[in-house]
């Protein structure tokens, strides 16, 4: 199933540096091992805003909530998720 998924990231500016910093490495270490293993195919960064534009693509719903829940920055997130699907007038492969 292919998702759409917003994410806005406001970190609490008392969070001490480090302390971001060490939750930023692992964020991005663990969102990369996703790209890789296919889950996580496109990620777009929203101009002038720490936010991003997703696509996912997992099996159903719960696994994509497991995916969002075990990001580091979650705790720090405003997410909106919207399922996809096919749109008859498109070109590419049909799945």
């Amino acid at each position: 199933m292919l998702f759409k998924v917003e994410m806005q990231v406001n970190i609490p500016s008392s969070l001490p540096k480090a302390q971001a910093d060490d939750i930023k490495a692992k964020e991005k270490a663990y969102s990369q091992q996703l790209q890789r293993d296919g889950k996580w195919p496109h990620i777009w960064r929203v101009v002038g805003q720490y936010a991003n534009v997703s696509i996912f693509d997992v099996a159903d719903n719960q696994e994509l909530h497991t995916i969002l829940t075990a990001l580091p920055l979650y705790p720090y997130m405003e997410i909106t998720v919207q399922p996809l699907c096919e749109h008859p007038s498109s070109i590419h492969n049909q799945q």
